[in-house]
């Protein structure tokens, strides 16, 4: 017999949350920072180096399959994001900077990550265990109106989601893969319901992550979703029954169809030479220990997953006799894989953003074994919270524009040495309109409606989009300042003019990326490559630079530095003989 369910709901609290309200919502996170700014540091520059060199390759489908960046490999064995940012390169009119046109090519990834998860959520919250309590007299929630209900306050944890604010803003393969794990996720939860685009989602999903440098995580997902519809099939022969009679039930190939595609998809990445261990367990990473590195993981998870992370905990409490229920099991393992990944592998930030449609799912769950008291405790925080930041941004901010107050002022002039601040009229009415409409939610959510079990999420997601707003018109001149490559290379360009080409020894692929696309200068390798009159080298490779050349060649003509970061340093040398 089946568990009893913790979850009670009455038709009232389904009540639909508005589409164009859940719509501007999204697109309020979305559109924020698109223009305005370049790639930033470091990741995103890289990979965006690597889309432009694609771009602009003439060396036929070959150099298609060999990412480089002169002569680098990327840190992420990966194919299809570059061929997605490349592609939206070379379709984008003359008139879009090619940046700006992969960012909105990412952004589409990110939209079909929420549409992804959305739906996952939906039909997640249809089977037949994840229903609410039947009331004896009627007045329960409906299937339909419950799993849309949940879906929205599912879509409403992910945007709440700390860490998903600058990682999905990003041209990365994280975001890429987001967007395919998203669409396994959804494969698996909608397999009963809608086979042939289950099975193309899980296809596009596993294929997608295998070439977008996760290989690994796909065949673990894959395997443990194979398993689990396995077990299902196998566990509760009365409840299969009840299930196949609702139409809500695996079907006997679901597991093996599954596996199949994950197999191919893992196939696929070795032949393509993807697949390769990266392995970093805590106290094995360079400078570190054991504990100071379970310490940095733990902090991360807790701000990265906020707000979903309390909620998912309370979520696998609430629903302890249900784990092996498809809507718990599913989301806890999509959760468990990347947390795994995060802490056996450098790449923790990315790794652990796979995982946050999961632990949304859970944070959804969450929500129909609330009572009262704990949705005011969520609403009050949330509320200091998100106010308190957007009063932090709108202060420092005035600092910035007027000198007052002097401190915040002064401590921007210290961090950003040389950036002059400017006023722009329409971020400022972006930003005005954005707290005004904090201010209106926040009065409706305090005031007197109607119960809707999505309303506690709707707060944190606000917020979110709220302070990402304003950290995107307010303060985008600062952060693309302190973030760019530009005040660098434009320095260099000031010293060097604009020479043949630049010679190069032990730059970092994010310098090369900038040197590339922002000075547009063509760089040569210090050994085998051109003469050229000018040299750049990292400060670490002073002692190799003696080995290789004569220093009677060279004369230093000034270390470069990116004004925000002493790390950032850039030494330049000029040639002095023929």
């Amino acid at each position: 017999m089946n568990q009893p369910t913790p979850a009670i709901v009455a038709q009232n609290a389904v009540r639909r949350l508005p589409r164009i309200a859940l719509l501007l919502l999204c697109a309020a996170y979305l559109m924020p920072g698109l223009l305005g700014r370049g790639p930033w540091k470091t990741a995103d520059i890289v990979s965006f180096g690597y889309m432009a060199e694609l771009a602009r390759a003439t060396g036929g489908i070959a150099r298609w399959f060999d990412p480089s960046l002169l002569g680098l490999k990327p840190e992420t064995p990966a194919l299809l994001p570059y061929w997605i940012g490349a592609l939206a390169i070379k379709i984008a009119p003359a008139w879009l900077n090619p940046d700006l046109a992969v960012r909105i090519a990412f952004a589409l990834l990110l939209w079909g990550a929420f549409t992804a998860t959305w739906y996952a959520v939906y039909y997640l919250a249809r089977t037949p265990r994840a229903q609410p309590v039947a009331f004896a007299f009627g007045g329960e929630a409906r299937p339909v109106d419950y799993a849309r209900a949940m879906a929205d306050a599912a879509l409403l944890a992910l945007l709440a989601c700390l860490g998903l604010a600058q990682l999905g803003h990003e041209t990365t393969p994280a975001l890429a893969q987001l967007f395919f794990v998203s669409h396994m996720f959804y494969g698996v939860a909608a397999l009963p319901f809608r086979r042939i685009g289950a099975v193309i989602a899980l296809v596009v999903g596993a294929v997608g992550m295998a070439l977008s440098g996760a290989p690994t995580i796909a065949l673990l997902l894959g395997v443990g979703s194979s398993a689990l519809v396995f077990t299902e099939r196998r566990r509760d022969a009365f409840r299969q029954a009840d299930d196949a009679a609702e139409g809500t039930g695996y079907s006997a190939a679901a597991a093996w169809v599954i596996a199949g595609i994950t197999l191919l998809a893992v196939l696929l990445a070795a032949r393509l030479h993807l697949a390769h261990w990266h392995i970093a367990l805590p106290g094995h990473r360079s400078g570190s220990s054991t504990l100071g590195d379970i310490r940095s993981l733990a902090k991360l998870v807790i701000w990265f997953t906020w707000p979903a992370w309390p909620l998912a905990l309370w979520t696998l409490w609430r629903w302890r006799r249900q784990l092996n229920a498809r809507h718990v099991a599913i989301p806890l393992l999509f959760m468990l894989v990347p947390l795994a990944a995060t802490v056996t592998t450098d790449f923790s930030e990315r790794a652990l953003l796979l995982g946050l449609p999961a632990f949304a799912t859970l944070a959804a769950f969450a929500l129909p074994t609330f009572r009262r008291s704990a949705a005011a405790i969520i609403d009050w925080f949330t509320l200091l919270f998100f106010s308190g930041s957007a009063l932090i941004i709108w202060v420092i901010w005035i600092a910035i524009q007027t000198g007052v107050p002097a401190k915040p002022a002064a401590n921007v002039a210290r961090l950003a040495p040389g950036f002059v601040p400017s006023f722009s009229p329409a971020a400022f009415v972006f930003a005005v309109l954005a707290t005004v409409a904090w201010c209106w939610l926040v009065r409706w959510r305090t005031g007197r409606h109607r119960a809707a079990l999505w309303k506690t999420l709707v707060l944190p997601a606000g917020g979110a989009a709220l302070c990402w707003m304003l950290l995107m018109t307010l303060w985008l001149p600062l952060l693309d300042y302190a973030r760019s490559y530009v005040p660098q290379v434009n320095a260099i360009a000031e010293r060097v003019g604009r020479p043949a080409c630049i010679s190069e020894l032990a730059l970092s692929r994010q310098h090369i990326a900038a040197l590339r696309y922002h000075g547009q200068f063509e760089l040569s390798p210090l050994v085998g490559g051109e003469a050229c009159p000018w040299l750049l080298i990292s400060p670490e490779a002073i002692a190799t630079l003696h080995n290789i050349v004569s220093m009677d060649q060279w004369r230093l003509s000034g270390t470069l530095r990116r004004p925000t970061s002493a790390a950032d340093d850039l030494l330049l040398f000029q040639r002095i003989t023929p």
